[in-house]
């Protein structure tokens, strides 16, 4: 007979299954299996490879290309067809940080820019091969 543990993973809370014990698929019902969850320390932060001043300067860059309303949110996740842009607006984009970083993007490496962290991290690998 096939058993089963438990184990959680959440994205939004950190926690952990205690006292789990194994639960026979024979019979099993949404509403017989139960399990105890107690929050953990949350020990790994997701670090961006990109320097911070990089990332607000392609924040400041995306806000004037796409002429974004004050206030709008731009972070180093923001994608920029989520902020409005077309695939006219991305090149006018690159081009903007081409000629603010002083660096030239291939455009194989220009269609693989999607995030603003895409574009930090390209520019600061960009910047240093220099």
């Amino acid at each position: 007979m096939a058993a089963i543990a438990g184990s959680v993973v959440s994205f939004a809370r950190p926690v952990k299954a205690v006292n789990v014990s194994p639960v026979p698929f024979a019979g099993l019902r949404k509403d017989n299996v139960a399990f105890r969850l107690h929050p953990v320390s949350q020990k790994f932060a997701v670090l961006c490879a990109a320097k911070k001043e990089t990332v607000d300067k392609v924040c400041d860059i995306v806000r004037k290309q796409l002429v974004l309303p004050e206030g709008t949110e731009v972070s180093g996740a923001s994608k920029f067809t989520d902020l409005g842009a077309d695939s006219l607006d991305t090149v006018e984009i690159v081009m903007g940080l081409e000629e603010a970083f002083k660096i030239t993007v291939e455009e194989s490496s220009a269609q693989s820019i999607g995030t603003v962290e895409d574009a930090a991290e390209l520019i600061d690998k960009l910047v240093e091969a220099k």
